[in-house]
């Protein structure tokens, strides 16, 4: 078996971005300063994500290989498949990371307990230490190392393919709208039918992500049933549907169940695809095309406490 590596992920903090824009501290404090803030503040808060982080790095096993990777990174970042990635941070960064995985187990890591809703960094930096750390006892049952027989859950994630070839994966959600959020024309296909709309977009949402985004869209149309993280199906809505000679809005909302899917051929110069709010790393759909969005071939491997 290779050698395995820990790939730790994390965000860039405030007073990292803060020194990026202005320079230095004495700049940083003032421009705090003139918001009602404080630079104490803002340390202080760095000071415990880093420390969170070293205390994550020490407690990896001795013979284990590291690499560390901020979010910005990740889209041109290499995951082997004997990896095992530990995530540091907000649990929207778990959601950052699962569209680069292909099976590895996700130890997601709170480094600010109370802060985080803790969805999906569902370990403290103690507990995390500490299941670290014993994974260089031998494993029952034969596995090959402890990382084998890891408890996880399976986390249902969402595809977008196009028509090219191209495809995008997402743990919570996948958006697919206007780059620019004005109306988006395209027709759509679901199990209910087909129709021809004007929208401000379509959201395809895991259970994971009927937490989020979608859960807002189900609260404003009068609380919706979620699917389960862990169930193929997925909800979906068509945001602000505009009714004219040409477009519809009968179609609106719906589930895909296992095996189905929601599709739209696009029907604007383009419309753009992303998944769990990175727009940055995004597919184009140009006039034509064909957007179909379905539950993924492969769950996220989230780690139990």
């Amino acid at each position: 078996m290779l050698r395995r590596r820990a790939v730790v992920v994390h965000r860039r903090t405030e007073l990292d971005e803060l020194l990026d824009r202005h320079g230095t501290r004495g700049q940083a404090e003032f421009f705090l300063r003139t918001r009602g803030r404080t630079l104490a503040e803002v340390q202080q808060r760095h000071d415990t994500l880093t420390a969170a982080r070293d205390a994550v790095v020490a407690a990896l096993p001795a013979g284990w290989a590291r690499a560390d990777v901020e979010r910005a990174d990740l889209s041109r970042f290499l995951v082997a498949p004997e990896d095992v990635v530990v995530v540091v941070g907000q649990d929207g960064l778990v959601a950052n990371v699962a569209k680069y995985l292909h099976g590895q187990p996700v130890l997601g890591v709170d480094p600010e307990p109370g802060a985080n809703p803790g969805v999906l960094v569902r370990h403290s930096v103690t507990a995390a230490a500490r299941l670290l750390s014993g994974l260089d006892a031998p494993a029952p049952g034969g596995a090959p190392d402890q990382v084998a027989v890891l408890p996880v859950d399976a986390l249902t994630t969402v595809r977008a393919d196009l028509d090219d070839g191209q495809r995008l994966t997402a743990l919570n959600e996948v958006f697919v709208g206007h780059p620019s959020h004005q109306s988006a024309r395209y027709a759509l296909r679901c199990a209910a039918g087909e129709e021809r709309q004007s929208s401000s977009g379509l959201l395809v949402a895991t259970g994971t992500g009927a937490t989020g985004w979608w859960a807002s869209l189900a609260h404003d149309r009068g609380g919706r049933p979620a699917p389960g993280r862990s169930e193929d199906r997925l909800g979906w809505f068509v945001r602000e549907a505009w009714p004219s000679p040409g477009t519809g809005t009968s179609l609106t909302e719906g589930v895909v169940e296992p095996g189905g899917e929601v599709a739209l051929t696009v029907a604007s110069d383009r419309l753009v695809v992303f998944g769990d709010g990175m727009e940055d790393d995004r597919l184009v759909a140009t006039w034509g095309q064909t957007v179909t969005v379905r539950a993924g071939e492969e769950p996220l491997r989230l780690v139990r406490p």
